[in-house]
């Protein structure tokens, strides 16, 4: 599945002929937040969407902490589908 741009970025999941990639973000995306449960995407990841948008690319962010809430199959189809909608 993961597929690298010409530019040399590194995609989870893409459809480059419609620029359009999902992004599975893990723990290591997101700075270590020591008060409440907010969480912050960190400087890399940041960035690298920051480029990939400037070079066209449409891009789905599942984050880790929203994708082991869900409780079965059903409900990660459900999710999947409600964040390729909102980001069509």
């Amino acid at each position: 599945f993961e597929y690298e741009t010409p530019e040399g970025l590194s995609l989870d999941m893409a459809q480059p002929d419609a620029k359009t990639a999902i992004e599975v973000d893990g723990p290591t995306h997101f700075l270590k937040c020591t008060k409440g449960t907010q969480r912050v995407e960190n400087g890399r990841t940041k960035f690298k969407s920051r480029l990939l948008r400037q070079l066209g690319w449409t891009l789905i962010h599942i984050p880790y902490f929203d994708w082991n809430a869900l409780n079965d199959a059903v409900a990660q189809d459900s999710y999947l589908q409600s964040k390729i909608r909102s980001n069509a």
